[in-house]
């Protein structure tokens, strides 16, 4: 009986050149591994399976595999077949890069936006997998619905009714590539409308301008004062579609006002405009009851994004649109290539049906206001003259400064192993605020047994 090696067949492509058969195969072999293209201990398929994909002699490639194991570049064990040698490639560099010292990895990673990555619920989120899988029909692994399965739109209608008072009707529910898959998409619908211009927040993610921006549309600032973002005014020039994070405003953690909230539905119905609702982290609230969704005040003017970054790990790449009925069609028209992939959003579902999902954010939740806590109270004993604010929810809290020290305490605390930004990252260069000198800390990332080690370097780090 043959081994089992012998039948082992792997495609290989081999570029033959050279007066003849053998040493043509000799050579191409030899230079593919000298160049790294076969890495050490890349099996190679049999003498039989590359003879026959090559429409030669069995022997000839067996005579090859032996020159080559003669040689050193090869190397052959019985019952494992014929493997590249453990030898480091040759290939010269002719252009040797100057030698660069790598910058230090920070210590401790406090920039704003990211959970505990090392909490991930992997046997649950392993056995949501396995179910879904088993129970998946043939056609769900074709191309399919371009809003996304019925499974996960079913269930992420029951729960963002329940538990962001979305109104969510599975038909109107997209589902896409994280918030950022679903903001593009926005854009380009938005653009086709005839719109020019995209409202965002004086105080946000400057990566969803640049989003926005290469879409063609412009990014005018909101106003923003100690209340928070204000509406728009009803200038001609005024945007007509508005980006915001009414919940929990990002960074600055202040909730839109209630009459903030009904006048910028007001505005939307008078200009027929849009508003894109930002749900970042809406599930992490610590002092207050939850603000709902303001898709709940107005679903035909309403857009509402939402994530699973926040609430499971940004790498999933999930996220969902809940569309007003007038921009569904066109989104299904737009969507063919930019939904996630099948197997993700089924066990998705399955994670949401068996409440293993809101386990997850309970436990979470408990466990950045544990972290938020304890930044407060090293904060009150270590540096009470800074003062904390928008900690009642979120993943982050915004430390004061004193006027002109912003610049100089980033630069601190990286010499202390911090990776932390300042608020002036964030401001909009058009917007018409008074610049504040600030942190934006980030609790959510450092693993449970590292952020008292981040507490400490925190408070080295301030004035």
């Amino acid at each position: 009986m043959a081994e089992p090696w012998a039948t082992f067949g792997v495609d290989l492509h081999l570029d033959r050149s050279g007066p003849g058969l053998r040493r043509g195969l000799t050579d191409a072999l030899r230079e593919a591994v000298r160049g790294g293209r076969l890495a050490p201990g890349t099996r190679l398929p049999s003498s039989r399976s590359l003879a026959a994909d090559l429409g030669v002699a069995r022997n000839t490639v067996a005579e090859v595999y032996a020159d080559l194991v003669a040689e050193g570049w090869l190397a052959a064990r019985q019952g494992s077949g014929t493997r590249v040698a453990d030898r480091t490639p040759t290939a010269p560099d002719r252009h040797p890069a100057p030698h660069r010292r790598e910058p230090a990895r920070p210590a401790y990673d406090l920039i704003p936006g990211t959970p505990e990555l090392a909490s991930f619920p992997r046997a649950q989120w392993l056995r949501a997998a396995r179910r879904a899988l088993t129970a998946a029909p043939d056609r769900s692994l074709g191309y399919g619905d371009p809003r996304g399965r019925v499974e996960l739109r079913t269930e992420l209608a029951g729960y963002l009714s329940r538990a962001r008072g979305v109104h969510a009707d599975p038909d109107r529910i997209v589902v896409c590539s994280g918030f950022l898959g679903g903001l593009g998409l926005l854009a380009d619908l938005l653009r086709h409308r005839g719109t020019r211009s995209v409202a965002v927040e004086s105080y946000g993610l400057p990566h969803h301008r640049r989003l926005i921006t290469r879409a063609g549309l412009a990014t005018p600032p909101l106003p923003f004062d100690d209340g928070g973002t204000r509406p728009p005014d009803d200038a001609p020039a005024t945007a007509q579609a508005v980006l915001l994070t009414p919940s929990h405003q990002f960074p600055m953690g202040l909730p839109l006002l209630p009459e903030r909230r009904t006048a910028l539905i007001d505005r939307a119905h008078r200009t027929g405009g849009l508003v894109l609702e930002d749900d970042y982290d809406g599930e992490f609230r610590y002092d207050r009851q939850p603000v709902g969704a303001l898709q709940g005040l107005d679903p035909d003017r309403v857009v509402y994004l939402g994530t699973a970054s926040k609430s499971l790990a940004p790498g999933l790449r999930l996220g969902w649109l809940v569309l007003p009925p007038s921009l569904v069609e066109e989104a299904m028209d737009a969507m063919p290539g930019r939904t996630p992939g099948v197997l993700d959003q089924l066990t998705l579902a399955q994670f949401l049906a068996s409440g293993d999902y809101d386990r997850h954010v309970r436990a979470a939740r408990m466990r950045y206001r544990r972290r938020r806590d304890a930044l407060v109270a090293a904060l009150a004993e270590h540096a009470p003259e800074v003062r904390v604010s928008g900690i009642a929810a979120g993943l982050h809290a915004v430390l004061r400064l004193p006027p002109g020290t912003e610049q100089q305490t980033v630069r601190a605390a990286a010499w202390h192993g911090l990776s932390v930004h300042g608020l002036s990252t964030f401001r909009h260069p058009e917007a018409d605020v008074a610049p504040l000198d600030a942190l934006v800390v980030g609790y959510g990332t450092p693993p449970d047994h590292a952020w008292a080690g981040a507490l400490d370097a925190l408070c080295r780090s301030l004035p």
